[in-house]
């Protein structure tokens, strides 16, 4: 397949509104590709060469980028500059500029394969033999496919949908309808890596989708819990249930393959990144474990080297970094509690009972090898069937600083991918107020007045993620939360992001548009007083209800663990809605 009808897909996907209208043009485009090239298309439509675990790293600045645009435009570099402040992207300036482009018709493979080169130049001299390569390539090839090349470097694809629209434009490319979908979803639940599935669909058709299974390496869609406000609530609804420590640290699965050479051990984050040169003293610890191969999973937590408590989340994000790991390792040392285990020696465990599971993760981290590192530990559990013991335990877990717990049915399978009440959170925050942060992502922001004015910033336009629609729902403006220059930094990093018109996976009331646009990357932690009912916010919108907005809200941080999709969707926030008014023992206010 030639990438140019690809751009020309991805041209036509920018001017469509209508989601349904987008999965049908992807079918279409996915249709005509082979499985190989289906599998490259999937991975360039979410701006990468590579599933999430495997990062696609340009390592290109944007002034090399702005430098290279201009050789190919022949004009100069200030010229280029204010080409793309006019039009806030990269990809528009080459649209938009009067050249001729290349003759040459390069097929997907090529585009791949030069990607592939680009990012392989390395070594001393290799920004300018990176703005040689990228000159050459950019002449070969016309306005269009280059407006999509560039703007895969820089980082701002932005085509407007995530990896679960993907996954309905496979289903209608084998089908013509949604009537696949859950099988694809299964599998890519449990074997995430979207070019693998279209690859397997196209060459082995559902029968080989409904055959995927873990494979170590490649991460999982991690479960996800539920709320319910009280532990009466959690033991009426699970009955004999098992009972978590919440900790507030980094979620890490955990993939161990001993039966290649070098040992593989591997940390994804609850977002699929690769972590695993951030944690070389886990790593070392977890070559211990007595197993052929495993996949865990368990949360990371820095302790204070004094006193042996638990340290803040803001404490354990320091150990994500690059750079001076050992020096953080020593400074923040960290303890892995894990607390479910996958997949064991070639078995997948996904369909046992968490009692079993439970069973198998206790073997294995009852090891001498193990224990001697004091660093690899099961997550405490205790048994409930009633209410009051729950409760107690509840407390005891608040009044040594944890978050609270996770409630876990003994029956239930471990559902990848899935929020349901098979796992329930019960947090020291459900009193009947909000004081529960709340993950939204920033969509725009305001000039504001008076001194921030100078700032050039002065409130954001944060929304909530609806999963049925794949789109990004307003529910709040913030303008408190943010020191002087916390507000100076926040708006370079929305000018990294900000786009000309609002983006099409964006529900916004008219009156609400912000001053600037910005494509909904970034997470950030929101506490508000209590989620009310409003007549302009979109969360949760229905044709017989109001949207939900957020009453008094403050920005209290950012999740860089996390991507846009695993924002609090608005079906949680529905069930928070609701859960004010359980614990206060009344309806929905009217």
């Amino acid at each position: 397949m030639k990438f140019n009808q690809v751009a020309r897909v991805f041209d036509a996907i920018e001017q469509e509104s209508s989601r349904t209208a987008i999965t049908k043009l992807l079918a279409d485009l996915f249709k005509q590709a082979t499985p190989t090239d289906a599998a490259t298309i999937a991975y360039l439509s979410l701006g990468s060469l590579n599933p999430p675990y495997i990062a696609t790293q340009f390592n290109f600045a944007e002034k090399g980028l702005i430098k290279t645009m201009a050789l190919v435009l022949d004009t100069t570099v200030h010229a280029v500059q204010a080409a793309v402040h006019k039009h806030g992207d990269v990809g528009l300036v080459l649209a938009h500029a009067s050249w001729a482009g290349g003759s040459d018709i390069l097929s997907v493979h090529d585009v791949q394969k030069a990607l592939h080169q680009f990012i392989d130049l390395s070594g001393t001299g290799s920004q300018e033999h990176k703005e040689q390569y990228l000159v050459k390539l950019l002449r070969a090839l016309d306005p269009l496919s280059a407006k999509y090349i560039v703007r895969i470097i820089a980082g701002q694809l932005r085509l407007g949908f995530s990896d679960m629209t993907m996954l309905d434009a496979f289903s209608w490319m084998a089908t013509g309808d949604k009537s696949i979908r859950k099988d694809i979803e299964e599998a890519y639940n449990i074997c995430a890596d979207i070019g693998f599935i279209i690859k397997t669909l196209k060459t082995d058709g559902i029968e080989g989708i409904r055959k995927v299974n873990i494979v170590p390496g490649i991460p999982i869609l991690p479960a996800a819990a539920e709320r319910l406000s009280s532990a009466g609530a959690i033991i009426e609804r699970l009955g004999r249930c098992a009972a978590q420590p919440k900790l507030d640290g980094f979620r890490l699965q955990i993939h161990i393959d001993k039966t290649k050479h070098p040992h593989v051990v591997r940390f994804f984050s609850r977002n699929l990144l690769d972590m695993s040169p951030m944690f070389p003293d886990l790593a070392k610890s977890l070559e211990d474990l007595d197993v052929h191969n495993v996949v865990a999973d368990g949360e990371a937590i820095c302790v204070d080297i004094q006193t042996g408590s638990f340290l803040p989340f803001q404490e354990t994000v320091k150990r994500k970094r690059k750079y001076d790991i050992e020096k953080m390792s020593q400074d923040f040392p960290l303890k892995l509690y894990l607390f479910d285990i996958l997949y064991l020696n070639g078995t997948s465990l996904l369909d046992q009972t968490h009692e079993h599971r439970r069973a198998q993760l206790l073997k294995i981290c009852d090891d001498a090898a193990i224990k001697k590192h004091q660093m690899i530990f099961p997550i405490e559990e205790e048994i409930f069937d009633k209410a009051g013991p729950l409760e107690a335990y509840f407390q005891q877990n608040i009044a040594l600083g944890l978050e609270g717990l996770v409630v876990k049915r003994m029956d239930a399978p471990y559902k990848a991918g899935k929020r349901n009440f098979n796992w329930i959170k019960l947090k020291r925050v459900e009193t009947g107020t909000l004081d529960d942060t709340i993950d939204c992502v920033i969509l725009g922001y305001y000039f504001g007045q008076g001194k921030r004015a100078s700032f050039g910033i002065g409130a954001l336009l944060v929304g909530v993620y609806n999963k049925h629609d794949d789109t990004f729902q307003t529910v709040a403006k913030i303008g408190t939360g943010l020191t002087d220059e916390e507000w100076r930094e926040q708006k370079k990093m929305c000018e990294h992001n900000k786009v000309d018109h609002k983006p099409h996976n964006v529900d916004c009331a008219n009156p609400l548009y912000p001053d600037v646009w910005t494509y909904p990357t970034t997470v950030c932690q929101v506490r508000a007083d209590e989620i009310t009912r409003s007549p302009l916010h979109r969360a949760g919108i229905t044709e017989k209800t109001l949207g939900f907005a957020l009453r008094f809200p403050r920005l209290m941080g950012y999740r860089p663990d996390k991507k846009p999709t695993e924002a609090t969707t608005t079906d949680e926030l529905k069930e928070l809605f609701a859960l004010q008014f359980a614990k206060r023992g009344k309806g929905e206010q009217k």
